[in-house]
């Protein structure tokens, strides 16, 4: 467990969420044997939950990885298209096969950077969903409240990293910087005049940010 929940209250959410299809259920499987960081049970649901609630339309993804937050956030939308950034080759590779499987077309990944990447996207979004490197938060906000629209949402995954942002006790000593930056982050977004957000202790913590009216953000 990841010093978030008790660990009773995150084995008894997990128990009842609904069965998923074998798909899921084997690129669960593929990223735990591979080490490779997907979104927790129990943030899948909140956020399927979020867009069917905001009934998204044009959402952008940072951090792709395998496809499967990207997979879930596509089969929660009614129509609408997600874009999503990922800088690993590898892993485009293996999120673009696991995407054809399901014959899913209204997933486009982008490769490179994002804070590259993000200051050439000329488009609004609806939904916006952060979950890429833990000490570049700060980096990807500004370009993410410019172009989300009007009663946006921005999610941001990982915000209490294994408890560590709440508790100094916790801190491993190689990442200091990635807590002191995601520090920086939250208390940002909750101060931010054009944004209300909410911290919330579920998975290794949310953060969900309601963005009230345009503001440019762009530097």
């Amino acid at each position: 467990m990841g010093n978030i929940n008790k660990d009773y209250i995150e084995e008894y959410i997990r128990k009842i969420i609904p069965k998923k299809d074998d798909f899921l259920i084997g690129l669960e499987k593929f990223a735990y044997e591979n080490h490779i960081p997907i979104i927790h049970p129990e943030v899948a649901e909140f956020m399927k939950v979020l867009i069917k609630i905001k009934g998204a339309k044009n959402i952008l993804e940072i951090g792709t990885a395998i496809g499967y937050s990207a997979i879930i956030m596509a089969n929660s939308m009614d129509e609408g298209r997600i874009t999503t950034i990922e800088r690993r080759q590898d892993m485009i590779d293996i999120a673009k096969k696991n995407i054809e499987k399901l014959s899913l077309k209204n997933i486009d990944i982008i490769n490179g950077e994002a804070k590259e990447i993000l200051p050439k996207l000329n488009q609004k979004f609806d939904f916006i969903f952060i979950d890429a490197a833990k000490g570049k938060y700060m980096e990807f906000l500004p370009y993410c409240i410019d172009m989300l629209e009007e009663n946006g949402i921005i999610l941001s995954d990982n915000v209490l990293f294994k408890g560590m942002v709440a508790n100094d006790d916790l801190v491993e000593r190689r990442k200091k910087t990635i807590v002191r930056r995601m520090r920086k982050y939250l208390d940002y977004i909750s101060n931010h005049e054009s944004l209300t957000t909410s911290i919330i202790p579920i998975g290794d913590g949310m953060a969900i940010s309601y963005k009230e009216c345009e503001i440019n953000e762009r530097y």
